[in-house]
């Protein structure tokens, strides 16, 4: 494995002196994992994952001095794109219409289920026809880790109605699944 001819460290200091030539490093080296993130809470409108991948490198800049090191820069990366794609759906949406609220909870199936029968592209392309409030707790909670709690927290809705959710999301997922093996 070669070694990088930027590491984070330089490239962070530079992005913190606005030196736009660090800037696009950065963006060059961490915007094609971004942008697939922005596409699994867009669904299948590219502009808006666009506008979200957009944003939060807007962050991502203006914030860099924040940065302290604890953990990858990439994983702070990760958590302001998918903090900028919630806010941009919540403002579009409205806050409260975005995720329906579930009286009942129902039993969860480990995601990993879901993920180990189906292959990355088969997951964005079935993630991406998911009902809006469903998509984003699944990307929340089977691919970006988020426990049922934080993510409740984070929505301002109730656990049990992440929970739902989810399991609305892997119910969806695994038909489509069984439909397309037939």
């Amino acid at each position: 494995m070669e070694k990088e001819l930027y590491p984070d460290e330089e490239i962070i200091n530079g992005c913190i002196k606005n030196n736009r030539h660090t800037q696009e490093m950065l963006y060059r080296k961490y915007a094609r994992k971004m942008y697939g993130i922005c596409m699994g809470y867009a669904g299948r409108n590219r502009a808006m994952a666009q506008d979200m991948l957009q944003e939060a490198f807007i962050k991502v800049f203006r914030n860099i001095k924040q940065y302290g090191g604890k953990g990858s820069l990439e994983g702070w990366i990760r958590r302001i794109v998918t903090n900028t794609a919630i806010d941009q759906l919540r403002s579009q949406s409205g806050h409260k219409n975005l995720i329906q609220e579930e009286v009942h909870e129902t039993a969860i199936v480990s995601s990993n289920e879901i993920m180990s029968s189906l292959t990355s592209k088969e997951i964005l392309t079935h993630v991406a026809r998911l009902p809006e409030g469903a998509r984003i707790i699944f990307n929340l909670y089977a691919l970006e880790g988020y426990t049922h709690k934080e993510i409740a927290e984070q929505l301002d809705i109730s656990t049990g109605t992440s929970k739902s959710q989810f399991s609305r999301a892997r119910q969806l997922l695994q038909g489509w699944l069984q439909a397309s093996e037939r």
